[in-house]
Protein backbone atom coordinates (compact mmCIF):
# COMPACT_ATOMS: atom_id res chain seq x y z
CA UNK A 1 0.00 0.00 0.00
CA UNK A 2 1.50 3.09 -1.33
CA UNK A 3 1.05 7.23 0.67
CA UNK A 4 -0.14 9.79 -1.18
CA UNK A 5 0.25 12.70 0.43
CA UNK A 6 -0.40 16.62 0.44
CA UNK A 7 3.21 17.80 1.75
CA UNK A 8 1.99 21.62 1.18
CA UNK A 9 -0.11 20.57 4.69
CA UNK A 10 2.90 20.44 6.64
CA UNK A 11 4.33 23.68 6.12
CA UNK A 12 3.04 27.48 6.64
CA UNK A 13 0.77 29.06 3.55
CA UNK A 14 3.52 31.18 2.65
CA UNK A 15 6.13 27.98 2.13
CA UNK A 16 3.69 25.47 0.22
CA UNK A 17 4.35 24.91 -3.13
CA UNK A 18 2.06 24.83 -5.60
CA UNK A 19 0.89 21.19 -7.21
CA UNK A 20 3.25 20.74 -10.22
CA UNK A 21 5.88 18.09 -12.25
CA UNK A 22 8.72 18.43 -10.07
CA UNK A 23 10.66 15.39 -11.70
CA UNK A 24 12.07 17.54 -14.69
CA UNK A 25 15.89 18.73 -14.80
CA UNK A 26 14.51 22.24 -15.07
CA UNK A 27 12.93 21.86 -11.85
CA UNK A 28 16.22 20.20 -10.37
CA UNK A 29 18.54 23.17 -11.95
CA UNK A 30 16.74 25.67 -10.67
CA UNK A 31 16.37 24.64 -7.13
CA UNK A 32 20.39 24.02 -7.32
CA UNK A 33 20.47 27.70 -8.36
CA UNK A 34 18.26 29.19 -5.51
CA UNK A 35 20.55 26.74 -3.28
CA UNK A 36 24.00 28.42 -4.72
CA UNK A 37 22.11 31.68 -4.27
CA UNK A 38 21.44 31.30 -0.51
CA UNK A 39 23.07 28.30 0.67
CA UNK A 40 21.43 28.26 4.34
CA UNK A 41 17.32 28.42 2.73
CA UNK A 42 15.86 24.92 4.54
CA UNK A 43 13.06 24.72 2.31
CA UNK A 44 15.45 25.06 -1.24
CA UNK A 45 16.88 22.14 0.05
CA UNK A 46 13.66 20.35 1.04
CA UNK A 47 12.26 21.20 -2.47
CA UNK A 48 14.86 19.66 -4.22
CA UNK A 49 14.90 16.43 -1.86
CA UNK A 50 11.47 16.05 -2.96
CA UNK A 51 12.11 16.33 -6.62
CA UNK A 52 15.21 13.88 -6.50
CA UNK A 53 13.50 11.19 -4.18
CA UNK A 54 10.91 11.78 -6.77
CA UNK A 55 13.34 11.05 -10.00
CA UNK A 56 14.58 8.19 -7.99
CA UNK A 57 18.04 9.98 -6.56
CA UNK A 58 17.79 8.31 -2.93
CA UNK A 59 20.71 9.43 -1.58
CA UNK A 60 20.93 13.12 -3.28
CA UNK A 61 17.60 12.89 -1.95
CA UNK A 62 18.54 12.00 1.70
CA UNK A 63 21.82 14.56 1.75
CA UNK A 64 18.71 17.36 0.87
CA UNK A 65 16.82 16.52 3.46
CA UNK A 66 19.44 15.82 5.83
CA UNK A 67 20.31 19.63 5.31
CA UNK A 68 17.64 21.01 5.08
CA UNK A 69 16.91 19.81 8.89
CA UNK A 70 20.40 20.39 10.01
CA UNK A 71 19.53 24.68 9.37
CA UNK A 72 16.25 24.07 10.54
CA UNK A 73 15.32 21.29 13.32
CA UNK A 74 12.01 22.21 13.66
CA UNK A 75 11.27 21.24 9.60
CA UNK A 76 8.29 18.98 10.03
CA UNK A 77 7.93 19.26 6.31
CA UNK A 78 11.26 17.80 5.84
CA UNK A 79 10.96 15.01 8.29
CA UNK A 80 8.00 13.97 6.71
CA UNK A 81 9.87 13.83 3.11
CA UNK A 82 13.02 12.26 4.29
CA UNK A 83 10.48 9.84 6.54
CA UNK A 84 8.80 8.83 3.14
CA UNK A 85 12.10 8.20 1.18
CA UNK A 86 13.04 6.01 3.99
CA UNK A 87 9.46 3.97 3.80
CA UNK A 88 10.03 3.86 0.07
CA UNK A 89 13.33 2.30 0.95
CA UNK A 90 11.86 0.15 3.44
CA UNK A 91 13.50 1.22 6.18
CA UNK A 92 10.69 1.52 8.24
CA UNK A 93 12.26 2.24 12.22
CA UNK A 94 14.21 5.27 10.24
CA UNK A 95 10.73 6.29 8.93
CA UNK A 96 8.79 5.91 12.08
CA UNK A 97 11.13 8.17 13.96
CA UNK A 98 11.25 10.69 11.05
CA UNK A 99 7.21 10.47 11.28
CA UNK A 100 7.63 10.64 14.67
CA UNK A 101 9.75 13.86 14.55
CA UNK A 102 7.30 15.62 11.99
CA UNK A 103 3.89 14.37 14.47
CA UNK A 104 5.62 16.28 17.45
CA UNK A 105 6.53 19.55 15.39
CA UNK A 106 2.56 19.93 13.83
CA UNK A 107 0.28 18.04 15.62
CA UNK A 108 -3.41 17.49 14.51
CA UNK A 109 -1.85 16.53 11.32
CA UNK A 110 -2.84 13.07 9.49
CA UNK A 111 0.19 13.02 7.25
CA UNK A 112 2.72 11.93 10.02
CA UNK A 113 0.80 9.94 11.32
CA UNK A 114 -1.04 7.74 8.48
CA UNK A 115 2.96 7.62 7.34
CA UNK A 116 4.05 6.06 10.86
CA UNK A 117 1.14 3.56 10.49
CA UNK A 118 1.81 2.20 7.20
CA UNK A 119 5.83 1.62 8.20
CA UNK A 120 4.20 0.25 11.68
CA UNK A 121 1.87 -2.12 8.90
CA UNK A 122 5.14 -2.89 7.12
CA UNK A 123 6.73 -4.34 10.76
CA UNK A 124 3.65 -6.21 11.28
CA UNK A 125 2.37 -3.62 14.58
CA UNK A 126 -0.58 -3.33 14.08
CA UNK A 127 -1.76 -2.17 17.39
CA UNK A 128 -0.07 0.63 17.00
CA UNK A 129 -0.92 1.06 13.69
CA UNK A 130 -4.59 1.62 14.84
CA UNK A 131 -3.85 3.74 17.69
CA UNK A 132 -2.27 6.51 14.70
CA UNK A 133 -4.90 5.91 12.44
CA UNK A 134 -7.53 6.56 15.34
CA UNK A 135 -6.06 9.79 16.18
CA UNK A 136 -5.09 10.40 11.77
CA UNK A 137 -8.95 10.18 11.32
CA UNK A 138 -10.13 12.20 13.72
CA UNK A 139 -7.39 14.72 12.86
CA UNK A 140 -8.52 14.76 8.67
CA UNK A 141 -12.04 12.85 8.97
CA UNK A 142 -11.90 12.99 5.31
CA UNK A 143 -9.22 11.21 4.48
CA UNK A 144 -10.05 8.70 2.61
CA UNK A 145 -6.59 7.07 2.51
CA UNK A 146 -6.48 6.83 6.07
CA UNK A 147 -9.98 5.12 6.75
CA UNK A 148 -8.45 2.70 4.36
CA UNK A 149 -5.44 1.79 6.31
CA UNK A 150 -7.34 1.82 9.67
CA UNK A 151 -9.26 -0.92 8.08
CA UNK A 152 -6.36 -2.66 7.28
CA UNK A 153 -5.02 -2.35 10.74
CA UNK A 154 -8.24 -3.38 12.40
CA UNK A 155 -8.59 -6.19 9.76
CA UNK A 156 -5.38 -7.58 11.38
CA UNK A 157 -6.12 -7.29 14.87
CA UNK A 158 -9.15 -9.24 14.05
CA UNK A 159 -11.95 -6.42 14.84
CA UNK A 160 -14.37 -6.75 11.81
CA UNK A 161 -16.87 -3.89 13.26
CA UNK A 162 -14.03 -1.95 13.02
CA UNK A 163 -12.61 -2.75 10.39
CA UNK A 164 -15.92 -2.36 8.20
CA UNK A 165 -16.53 1.11 9.42
CA UNK A 166 -13.51 2.50 8.52
CA UNK A 167 -13.69 0.86 4.81
CA UNK A 168 -17.01 1.98 5.13
CA UNK A 169 -16.38 5.70 5.41
CA UNK A 170 -13.52 5.25 2.79
CA UNK A 171 -16.61 4.56 0.63
CA UNK A 172 -18.85 6.85 1.70
CA UNK A 173 -15.81 9.57 0.74
CA UNK A 174 -14.50 7.97 -2.26
CA UNK A 175 -17.34 5.31 -3.64
CA UNK A 176 -15.58 3.52 -6.14
CA UNK A 177 -12.11 3.15 -4.50
CA UNK A 178 -11.21 -0.46 -4.97
CA UNK A 179 -8.80 -1.34 -2.06
CA UNK A 180 -12.04 0.51 0.23
CA UNK A 181 -14.75 -2.12 -1.41
CA UNK A 182 -12.81 -5.13 -1.58
CA UNK A 183 -11.75 -4.68 2.13
CA UNK A 184 -15.34 -4.17 2.93
CA UNK A 185 -16.86 -6.82 1.54
CA UNK A 186 -13.62 -9.42 3.14
CA UNK A 187 -14.93 -8.12 6.56
CA UNK A 188 -18.13 -9.15 5.90
CA UNK A 189 -19.66 -5.60 5.35
CA UNK A 190 -23.09 -5.40 4.10
CA UNK A 191 -24.46 -2.92 2.07
CA UNK A 192 -26.46 -0.47 4.18
CA UNK A 193 -24.38 -1.49 7.07
CA UNK A 194 -24.50 1.65 9.82
CA UNK A 195 -20.73 3.28 8.99
CA UNK A 196 -19.35 4.09 12.52
CA UNK A 197 -16.27 3.30 13.34
CA UNK A 198 -15.20 3.49 16.67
Amino acid sequence: MSCSINLGSLSPSSEREEPAQLTSSSNIASLSEAIKNNPSDPQAYNMRGSVLAQAGKTEEALADFNKAISLRPDNAEAYYNRGLLYQAEKQHQFAIDDFTAANGLVPQQAEPLLGRALSYLALDKAKEAATDLDEAVQADPQNAQAWITRGLAYERLGDKTKAAGSYGRAINIRPKDEAARSGFARVGGKAGQNYEPF
